[in-house]
């Protein structure tokens, strides 16, 4: 317990002094019809002239839950700056975690659109050097956008327990999550698709962590599909640009992670294990994971 506070203490000081030192912005615009929003953190005599990471959150979340503002801060204490946009994942100008009871239309190949999005306004305002990084199905996202939309712009590329996947392990948390069989839901969601009918809602069905929602059949097949992309050790046998995997080794979630990259044969890759940490790196493991990401950025 004591440590715990202790920890809290130092990390309320580090953020608290960092409004000193850095400047936070949001940031709007308007992508396929709605607007969408970044958090956009400058580090201290920086501007976006200077390298930026371009940061993508996780699944259904948003870019100002922990410990993704901690990142930022940190990262601006490091002196790189950094913009963090939501996902908008369907929702105009979206804010705080993804309402289940919203109808999902979105799917999991739209985050690469908008990390495109983002990066090409990075390069209008003058950024030159950029670093992608993202978390959990993010790092999946952002691994992925690497890997087939290389630019000279993109310097390096950080993953921070990036999801793993396999549609054996898919069918099985599926089951176990819902008590319902994923194959039958996926093929009828797959036929609708194939029929032209991908804007079909499909009601009170349970979709990633949404029990009984509303999601359009297209959007199922985006999420359940059996695609070999999904999973990040996969997509990394292609990646071109130095790429660093940054693990907890208490994660439950990616817990097949380490061993899939330790099989993984590419010069260009590396990992670093954040010990103890669990797939959110919350409080100490934060300023670790920082720190380690600041070191391969600037090296």
């Amino acid at each position: 317990m004591l440590r715990r506070f202790t920890t809290l203490l130092m990390s309320a000081f580090i953020l608290s002094s960092l409004s000193f030192t850095a400047s936070a912005e949001e940031i709007k615009q308007n992508f396929n019809g709605l607007t969408v929003n970044a958090n956009l953190v400058l580090a201290e005599g920086k501007t976006l002239n200077d390298e930026v990471v371009l940061f993508t959150h996780g699944t259904l979340t948003h870019n100002g839950r922990e410990p993704y503002s901690a990142i930022q801060n940190l990262l601006a204490e490091q002196g790189i700056s950094s913009i963090a946009p939501n996902l908008s994942l369907g929702v105009n100008d979206r804010k705080g975690e993804r309402d289940c009871n919203v109808l999902h239309n979105h799917q999991h190949d739209d985050a690469m659109l908008e990390i495109g999005f983002w990066l090409d306004w990075l390069k209008k305002q003058g950024t030159t050097d950029v670093v992608l990084m993202g978390h959990s199905r993010g790092g999946n996202q952002t691994a992925w956008f690497s890997v087939e939309n290389d630019s000279d712009l993109i310097k390096k590329v950080v993953l921070i327990a990036p999801a793993t996947w396999s549609q054996e392990a898919e069918e099985k948390g599926y089951q176990k999550s819902y008590g319902v069989e994923l194959p039958g839901l996926l093929k009828s969601a797959q036929k609708l698709v194939d029929e032209g009918k991908g804007d079909t809602q499909l009601t009170k069905t349970n979709f990633i962590y949404c029990k009984d929602a509303n999601v359009t059949a297209e959007a199922f097949v985006s999420y359940y599909r059996n695609d070999e992309r999904m999973d990040t050790p996969t997509l990394l046998k292609k990646a071109v640009k130095p790429t660093l995997v940054i693990i907890g080794s208490a994660d439950k979630v990616v817990a097949d992670l380490t061993d899939k990259m330790e099989q993984l044969d590419n010069p260009v890759v590396s990992t670093y294990i954040v010990e103890d940490s669990d797939h959110f790196f919350l409080d100490l493991f934060t300023e670790e994971l920082v720190e380690e990401a600041a070191k391969f950025i600037q090296e």
